[in-house]
Formats: structure tokens, C-alpha cells, sequence
């Protein structure tokens, strides 16, 4: 049970455009900062970020790429009942869905179109489903992705290479609450650097959203450092706010000393995302050193796991329900976290991919 079990956000908090969409003149980073130092709570700007941070410090960036990871298909011979496909995540032999022989195998999950450009919940097809994707592709069903439930699938893809299907096809990942479609470009971070391989997240790695290449010179003006890590977001649950499935990751030689050395001289580690956490929590080493890493993480960060490098967090506002506040509260403690979400519903921020952003830091 999470901190929020009873906790409710009203719908009107739900950011439904993208910040610079508001109003003229307003950019990406036109959204609210709510700021955690230990228990005490302020309200600032985003554009304020550069201020709150000190020289040493180091800002951990997610550079996954954003996939266009929904596509239309229709289930049976072509004529069957419509579907959307979230393609979520690519299978490799490193990972337990196993290599890609006799086709690509992807997890997805089947949603229904609701008539308005963004999709709802449906049963589950059964195994052995086929699904008629455009350009000729198709995937089969072949069995859930793990025993927690049936919403996400292993599917095998046939007649295309998925990366290029999505980028002929696809179209963001929508959810119910924002009011209309958005460029693929929305959903790109200043900080994304394309794959060769053509992976990406299913879903942006949306912290690090109101960043502008202006603000990043400033960070780095002041001494606040740079580093980077790769993990490629899979598809998040809006309904059911399960635990978080294995990504694919990768900490670089350059980030492990880089957070390293800060450390030793002081500087707080702030991972931007809790993508960034993941990763960054999954290559430290027994002796507590960040090493150069790369794979599947299944790493779920609790309270009782706690985080062992990390020391702060700028974040999204996130469902009162989702696993992830349980990563909020090992970084910053209950009662913290309890202050801040009561003030952020006081004062109105937004929620989601599109809305304000909140800054944990220790005492």
C-alpha cells in the first residue's frame, strides 16, 4: 500500500496541453517548481532551477528518445473489432522474453480506441490473437508478460522491423486527460539523443520535459554537471499502477566516475526522473560506487530498499496511487512527502506528462 492510498487529484489538475500551448509567450519551463527541503516546502518557478542547486552538483539526465508507440491494428482477418497497440518494450536474449527468432518479439498491450484520439482499457485477447497492423505487419499473441496480470503481452511481429512501423505509423502514447494529439516533438526532452538501433521509451521520460537548451546553459554555467544515462521507459499502467516491469539501461563509464568524483567532493547527485534513479540505483556496487553498467534492470526502489547514491529528485506530480510514489518516499522520507503533495493540491499544480514539476532535496 502506497503513502496515498485515500488521496484523490480532481481532473482539473490534470495538465491536458503541453506549458508553451497555454498562453503566448510561455515556453517549456512556464511551469511551477514546488521545492522539498526535508520537510520544509516552498513554491517556485522552474526557471528558478539554476538558483536551488549549487556548484558540484550533478543533474543525472535520461537521453532515452520518445517512440511514436502507438499504432492502429484491428484484431482477426482485417475486419475484426478495432485496437490500439502500445508497443512497450523489444525482447533480447539478455532479457527473460527471450531472443527475437521467428520474428520480433515485443510486450504490448491492447487498448480500445474511446472516440476521442486517446484509448481506454479492454479484455485481453487470448494467446495465439492476431492482430493486422498497417503496411502488411502483423503480431500474434503469445502469452503474458509475467504472473502479475494480463495486461501486458508478449506479441511476435511479423512483416516489418518494428522501429520503422512505428515511425511510419505510430503516434504517441495518448492518455484520456489531455485534450488533444500532439506532435512527436512534444514529447521529446532536450536532452533525447536518437538510437541507431532505433529503441526508445514507449513513454516519455517527461521530468526532464520543461529543460530548455537556455536553462541547460545556465545550469552548467553555475557549475551544476551534466551526466547521462540511458533507460528506455516502457509502458506505464494509468489504471492499475502496478510495480514497474525490466528496462533496458545503460549507466556510461563517464556518468559512474562523474557521480563518483562529486560525491567525494561533496556535490549532491539529483537525478532528474525516477528513470533516472532506476538506472543509477542499479549500478552501484556492494561498495557503494557507481560502475559502468548497461542490460535489464528490474530493480523497484521502496522505502525498506532505500537509495544509496542518490540524493535528491526533481520529478513530476505523480498519481497518489502509483508505485512510484513508494521511490519518492525512500528518497525523501513520509512526512516530506505527505507535506508536499497536500501542498500541491492547496495550491493547485498540475499533474502529469504536461504539468509542474516538484524538486526533492535533503535538509
Amino acid at each position: 500500500m502506497t503513502l496515498f492510498e485515500a488521496l484523490r487529484v480532481p481532473d482539473e489538475l490534470s495538465a491536458r496541453v503541453p506549458a508553451e500551448q497555454r498562453g503566448p509567450g510561455l515556453g517549456r519551463d512556464s511551469v511551477r517548481l514546488l521545492v522539498s527541503r526535508g520537510e520544509a516546502v516552498s513554491h517556485r518557478a522552474f526557471r528558478e532551477l539554476p538558483v536551488l542547486l549549487r556548484p558540484g552538483d550533478v543533474l543525472v539526465v535520461n537521453t532515452s528518445r520518445t517512440l511514436p508507440a502507438a499504432v492502429d491494428g484491428r484484431l482477426g482477418d482485417g475486419r475484426g473489432e478495432r485496437v490500439v497497440v502500445h508497443f512497450s518494450t523489444r525482447a533480447d536474449s539478455g532479457h527473460p522474453g527471450g531472443p527475437e527468432s521467428g520474428g520480433a518479439r515485443w510486450s504490448v498491450e491492447l487498448r480500445s480506441p474511446d472516440g476521442r484520439g486517446s484509448t481506454r482499457p479492454r479484455p485481453v485477447a487470448p494467446p495465439g490473437a492476431l492482430v493486422r497492423l498497417p503496411g502488411g505487419a502483423e503480431a500474434v499473441l503469445e502469452e503474458p508478460l509475467d504472473g502479475r496480470g494480463a495486461r501486458l503481452w508478449w506479441a511476435r511481429v511479423s512483416g516489418a522491423r518494428v522501429p520503422a512501423l512505428l515511425h511510419r505509423y505510430g503516434r504517441p502514447i495518448r492518455y484520456g486527460y489531455t485534450e488533444r494529439d500532439q506532435p512527436l516533438s512534444a514529447y521529446q526532452t532536450v536532452f533525447a539523443v536518437p538510437s541507431a538501433a532505433g529503441d526508445g521509451s514507449a513513454e516519455m521520460p517527461s521530468a526532464a520535459r520543461p529543460f530548455t537548451a537556455p536553462l541547460v546553459a545556465q545550469l552548467v554555467s553555475r557549475g551544476v554537471q551534466i551526466a547521462p544515462i540511458t533507460l528506455h521507459a516502457g509502458v506505464a499502467s494509468m489504471e492499475a499502477h502496478e510495480p514497474p516491469y525490466p528496462e533496458r539501461f545503460a549507466v556510461p563509464e563517464s556518468t559512474a566516475w562523474l557521480v563518483n568524483a562529486a560525491r567525494a567532493a561533496g556535490g549532491r547527485i539529483v537525478a532528474v526522473g525516477t528513470t533516472a534513479v532506476r538506472a543509477l540505483e542499479t549500478a552501484v556496487s556492494p561498495s557503494g560506487a557507481v560502475r559502468p553498467a548497461s542490460g535489464w534492470t528490474d530493480l523497484v526502489i521502496t522505502p525498506d530498499r532505500g537509495v544509496r547514491v542518490v540524493d535528491g529528485l526533481l520529478t513530476g506530480l505523480h498519481e497518489p496511487q502509483a508505485s512510484h510514489v513508494l521511490m519518492l518516499e525512500a528518497v525523501a522520507g513520509r512526512e516530506a512527502l505527505r507535506r508536499s503533495y497536500g501542498e500541491a493540491l492547496a495550491h493547485h499544480y498540475l499533474w502529469h506528462e504536461f504539468g509542474d514539476a516538484h524538486l526533492l532535496l535533503p535538509c
